[in-house]
Order: C-alpha cells, then structure tokens, then sequence
C-alpha cells in the first residue's frame, strides 16, 4: 500500500455549528473525504450489522441467487460490476447487497427484498435499525454541508431532496485475494460515487485509496486508513455538480490486500424529482453555471445505465 493520506475528522456532537461547517467546507474543497465521529450510532448496532452481513454473504451461492438484485435492489455477485469501464479485467472482485427505503413512495415502488427469517432470523431487523440510524445522521450532516455552502441549515429539505430520499445501503464483502496476472485486479475499480454523500464503515481491513487530483497523470493513490467508530465520508458527483465544481467528488477504489474485508456503504440521494440546479451560493457572473438543471432520479438512472453496460 502507499502512503496514507490524513484528512480532517468531524465531530458531529459538537455544538459549535459554523465551525464544524467551516471544516467541512474546507476537507470538500481539498480532498472530499473526511471523517466523523460521535454519530449517535452505537458501536453495539455496528457489530451486529458486520456479524449479519458476514452471515448473508457466508450463505451458499444459490441461497445468495435467489435474491438477485432486482431494480438495483437485492444481491450482486462477484464481478458483476466493472466501475471503471476503461479496464480489461473481468469485473470487480467483490460482492454486494443492496436495500433502500422502509416507508413511502419509494419503498412501494421499489420493494426490498430480504433473506429468509428462517435463515437469518435477526437480519431484517437488525438491517432496518440501522438505515432509520444513519439515514438521521446523513441528515445532520446534510445541515452542516449546506452551512459550509452558505446555505440556510434547512436548505436540502426546502428543495424536497429529503422528502422521501434514494437511500440506499450497501453491505459489500470482498475477497481479498491477491491474484498474480498480467492484468490487475480491483475489489473496486477507481470510481466516484454518483450521488450527494456517501458515508462508510469498514471492519478495519485496508484497502480504500483516493486519488486527489482525478485530472492528473498518471494518478496518484493515498490510503485512507478506518478510524474505529468514525465514518468515512465522501462528496458524489451530483453534490459536485449542485455546487458548481466547488466541492470536490473525489476518485477512489479498493484494493485487494490479500485478507478478506467488509463493509457498509449508506448513499444518501435526493428525492428522484428534485431538481438538481446550480446553487446560487455557488456561480456568479465571472462563474456561471457548468451544468444545466436536471433531475435527481434521471441522473441517477443514467450512472448505473452506464456502469452495468460496461459490465
């Protein structure tokens, strides 16, 4: 592995609000990654959601198949994803289960789809406990983000990015091999994620590398070491776009380091009929707007159009 790259740790308890939005503003500016800690969710929850997600994907292959993802929602195999599509490998080595909202339009729309009780008896509830948890803490820090954009605290639920909100958690388990090729393998390939923020747990296991400056070659990967309770939080490309190109979606992967590690990844996007425009906070006349309006659910849609076409 490379170096490791320090980045600012958040304190999500702390009363001091324009303060902790200042810090914000200035890791999005240089880096799009941060830490935070002192969330609410209690490490008790967090061990159980690790312990649940080894057991689905310990499960046998067919047991797994049978709730194949279904409108981007259920179970991926391995390399059925390739996030960077300028690669010649077969796809990325990891594994993946999906499940989004609990309640409203969404939730009827796109209906989760769960393991048998009857094989996992506590992953359901354990797995709705923890999206009500760390959907209120990306909602907290969606307040401090909009502080750090001099934006009114509330502003993210204004504009209906809130109201019934994609969120979407993802348990992810890979491999960890090291496999010698001619061809290099990734348990993610480099990619940016595609939404407003993503907030991460790892078991600890190494691997996730950023890359500061996506439009410098050849690239250049620091690692981002866990921190034991804190999160690991990153911008996505629709946060870039609302804001001009000012915050920064920044380019990482996950690397195989021979051990096999896990973790869980909660995307929080906006509402599919949000309107995703420029902020005002963030073009003038000497800075326009780089990108016209569009919806939030389009540009979803068209991302993961893109990524599995390529896989």
């Amino acid at each position: 592995m490379g170096t490791s790259l320090l980045l600012p740790i958040i304190d999500l308890s702390s009363p001091a609000k324009f303060s902790t939005a200042q810090m914000i503003r200035q890791a999005c500016l240089e880096h799009g990654f941060f830490y935070v800690k002192n969330h609410g969710i209690s490490e008790e929850l967090v061990e159980r959601v690790f312990k649940e997600s080894k057991g689905f994907f310990n499960l046998p292959l067919k047991e797994k198949m049978a709730l194949l993802r279904r409108d981007l929602l259920g179970y991926t195999p391995l390399y059925a994803e390739k996030l960077d599509s300028s690669l010649s490998s077969i796809g990325d080595s990891k594994e993946s289960f999906y499940f989004g909202s609990l309640e409203g339009v969404l939730a009827q729309r796109y209906p989760n789809q769960w393991p048998s009780e009857g094989i996992l008896p506590s992953w359901r509830q354990t797995m709705e406990c923890y999206y009500k948890n760390v959907l209120s803490v990306g909602g907290k820090l969606l307040g401090l983000i909009a502080l750090a954009l001099d934006l009114d605290v509330d502003f993210f639920e204004k504009v209906g990015a809130l109201n019934d909100p994609a969120a979407v958690v993802r348990l992810l388990r890979y491999p960890g091999e090291v496999i010698s090729s001619d061809v290099e393998t990734y348990g993610a390939s480099a990619h940016s994620d595609y939404g407003m923020v993503t907030l991460l747990l790892t078991d600890g296991v190494p691997g996730l590398q950023v890359c500061r400056d996506k439009s410098k070659q050849p690239h250049i990967w620091e690692d981002v070491p866990a921190i034991k309770g804190a999160f690991i939080v990153n911008i996505g490309d629709m946060m870039e776009r609302w804001t001009n190109g000012l915050f920064r979606s920044t380019l990482h992967r996950v690397m195989p380091v021979g051990k096999e590690r896990y973790s869980v990844v909660f995307f929080l996007d906006p509402n599919p009929d949000c309107n995703v425009k420029c902020l005002e906070s963030c073009c003038s006349e000497t800075c326009p707007p780089r990108f016209p309006p569009i919806l939030a659910g389009d540009y979803i849609k068209e991302r993961f159009r893109l990524t599995y076409a390529s896989s």
